[in-house]
């Protein structure tokens, strides 16, 4: 953006970004240049193509400048512009939490084809593990208007960025947030009562694995909330033991897996007391995604 050939309009802006995301390999280059100029310009992506002439001022431009700086040193975006999307709704995300992503979406869908489709999960009372940006939880109760969450994290700077995307989307009275490992956040609290519901996006990359992920996810995404030890089952272990306690009688447990960690769950899950009927659940692209079994 250093070349003078008059004014740098948002045309201008979008068509020298695409090119340098390009080279520098950025992920969908032309949507993060649109996402980074709306954020700067803080108007709505979509009036970008009305305003294609508008020049921008120098102080945009350097902050600009900066945002494509990082973006090209594979900063993920929604770290810069400290938005994400998940089910249609808009999440504040920080390097303190996980980028939602399309593929968790599964496991929503899931519960709430669950909440329709069979008695009793209308208005379910649900445990959130690992919470993160709080986006599952938040998510299942944008549309379940009388269901209720408790959210746990290990992490309180997590804990914050989910309290306020609650308050956010306007469900901060049907969310409490507790930081704490795992189930463990519930003790000493008055919300340790069965749950109807318990689901958990907890940390599934095998620990030896996490060096070879694509460098946005690598360099910049929390390790705490990525590294589930040596197979990747650490934490969905933990999760397995503790649930059917944890469950009403008729309850139901919801875990997101990475693709190939299918069978190995399910092997796990056999074996743990008190939990019937285990299965894996596929994602839109046809891979494992996420696991569930009933209390029973």
């Amino acid at each position: 953006m250093a070349e003078n050939r008059g004014p740098w309009t948002v045309r201008r802006v979008l068509e020298w970004m695409q090119g340098f995301f390009t080279r520098k390999a950025v992920d969908s280059p032309r949507l993060s240049a649109e996402l980074l100029v709306a954020h700067v310009l803080k108007i709505p992506r979509i009036k970008i193509y009305t305003d294609h002439e508008r020049p921008l001022s120098d102080t945009e431009l350097t902050t600009l400048r900066a945002l494509v700086q990082r973006a090209g040193e594979h900063e993920p975006i929604a770290y810069l512009t400290g938005i994400a999307h998940f089910f249609n709704l808009e999440f504040q995300v920080t390097r303190d939490t996980l980028i939602p992503r399309p593929d968790t979406e599964t496991l929503v869908e899931n519960v709430l084809q669950l909440s329709r489709n069979e008695p009793g999960f209308a208005s379910p009372r649900i445990l959130d593990l690992c919470t993160g940006s709080g986006c599952i939880a938040l998510a299942i109760l944008s549309r379940l208007k009388n269901a209720t969450a408790v959210a746990t994290d290990l992490s309180p700077e997590a804990i914050n960025v989910a309290q306020a995307n609650a308050t956010r989307l306007q469900l901060q009275d049907r969310t409490t947030f507790l930081t704490g490992d795992l189930f463990d956040a519930l003790d000493g609290t008055a919300h340790g009562q069965p749950f109807d519901l318990i689901v958990s996006n907890p940390p599934y990359i095998p620990t030896s694995t996490i060096d070879t992920l694509d460098r946005n996810v690598r360099d910049y995404e929390p390790r705490l909330a990525l590294d589930g030890g040596l197979d990747g089952l650490t934490v969905v272990r933990r999760i397995l033991a503790g649930a059917a306690e944890r469950l009403t009688p008729v309850g139901r447990l919801y875990i997101e897996i990475a693709y190939d960690e299918g069978a190995a769950t399910l092997g796990e899950a056999r074996g743990i007391p008190g939990l019937t009927d285990p299965r894996i659940l596929k994602d839109h692209a046809g891979h494992d995604r996420v696991f569930t079994a009933k209390r029973g």
